[in-house]
């Protein structure tokens, strides 16, 4: 029987992530495997007031269709906020979307062809793979180490073709929680500069930096180098710092990517919620924001600590762990040759789960790896999960050795 779907959803892989969340519901489940903020973290009071205030004042706008770019009032509330993470934006430069990830579809949509090279970094965020694999690209990689994506590898891992496209989270990446140097975030906006090849820089976690100095985001960079602008583009969301249930992001692109972007919108959905845009719009206006992300870094850095000195404690040498300065996420590595997708089974078993590092890649994955979110839960839950780790992990290991 001739199988009616398109040969690109065929190809499609599915989300090791979004299938593992049908086990998150189940009782006592603990999940050190998705990308969820803490909901008890939400601004549920400033998030009401928000509503109200976008139905009181501006019913119109907020129930009403919109602009495709965004809501004018929104999108210069963005502008201001970019302002004070050090980039010089203004509304007409951005385009708002229903979460980031439609921004990175939107433009692997206006960039790619069938077949056309794109660079990721090994590993990288499943989901932007998702949106770039429906282009078959020619997937080119570059390694992560402690201090981000090694760039200066760039030339070598394109072997002689010219990226439409280079995918980086240069604040605490998904999954590893790198974070890339400011010697290689210049080096990067430099390079897309002489090869002119559009650099996309996905920042959903950097407002979530809980210990040392901020670093300049690439949008911030391009700045400094002359026709840098027209190479870097940025997504991010308030996915991660208000509420992932708005789905509301946004793209900052230079005019010539914007264009086509906000025409593919239109064929996609006409625009972002205006309801929840307008929430969002009045809840930026609030000025809670900043109050509410020093709350969640101080928990997030509690949460942090609890799993990874848990992991530590239990498993010793046999996990190496990378600790990031801030985000949601820690990547770790079997040192004594176990598998986590054998381990996963035993671990579901125990009423805790993570995702395999070997979702994150592209190519030939590292073995032994895995992510562990630690936002989702408390710090004493966290400690569970880690014993709970620890038992699947013994459990595993002594059928291997009754085999």
């Amino acid at each position: 029987m001739t199988d009616p779907l398109s040969r690109r959803v065929r190809a499609m892989r599915r989300s090791d992530v979004r299938d593992l969340l049908r086990h998150a519901g189940l009782p006592d489940m603990i999940s050190l495997a998705g990308g969820l903020p803490a909901a008890e973290l939400f601004d549920v009071e400033g998030l009401r007031a928000a509503t109200l205030a976008a139905l009181e004042d501006s019913p119109g706008s907020a129930l009403q269709y919109g602009m495709t770019e965004g809501q004018p009032a929104l999108r210069e509330a963005i502008a201001v906020l970019l302002g004070e993470r050090g980039i010089a934006a203004g509304a007409e430069d951005l385009v708002v979307t229903a979460g980031s990830q439609q921004g990175l579809d939107l433009v692997a949509r206006a960039l790619l062809d069938d077949g056309d090279a794109v660079v990721v970094e090994r590993p990288s965020y499943l989901a932007a793979l998702q949106a770039f694999g429906l282009a078959s690209p020619r997937w080119c990689t570059i390694g992560v180490d402690a201090y981000g994506g090694r760039v200066e590898d760039l030339d070598a891992a394109c072997a002689g073709v010219r990226p439409k496209l280079v995918y980086v989270v240069p604040d605490f990446a998904n999954p590893t929680g790198a974070c890339m140097s400011i010697e290689r975030r210049r080096a990067l906006v430099r390079w897309a500069v002489r090869r002119e090849v559009t650099v996309m820089e996905d920042d959903p976690y950097g407002a979530l930096r809980t210990r040392g100095e901020p670093l300049p985001s690439l949008a911030a960079l391009a700045a400094e180098v002359p026709g840098a602008s027209r190479w870097i583009a940025q997504a991010s969301t308030l996915s991660k710092t208000v509420a992932p249930g708005l789905r509301t992001g946004w793209l900052l692109l230079p005019p010539w990517l914007r264009e086509a972007v906000v025409l593919i919108k239109q064929a996609a959905d006409l625009h972002t919620s205006s309801f929840a845009q307008e929430v969002a719009r009045h809840y930026l206006a609030s000025g809670r924001l900043p109050a509410r992300l020093a709350i969640v870094r101080a928990e997030y850095a509690s949460r942090r600590d609890a799993l990874a000195e848990a992991l530590q404690a239990g498993f010793g040498e046999r996990l190496a762990l990378q600790v990031p300065d801030g985000g949601m996420f820690l990547w770790g590595r079997f040192t004594d040759g176990t598998d986590p997708r054998a381990l996963l089974p035993h671990a579901l078993e125990r009423g805790t789960m993570f995702v395999p590092g070997d979702a994150f890649y592209v190519d030939a994955a590292d073995p032994g790896t895995l992510r562990l979110n630690f936002s989702a839960a408390s710090p004493d839950r966290l400690r569970e999960g880690a014993r709970r780790l620890l038992e699947a992990h013994r459990a595993l290991h002594r059928l291997a050795e009754a085999a």
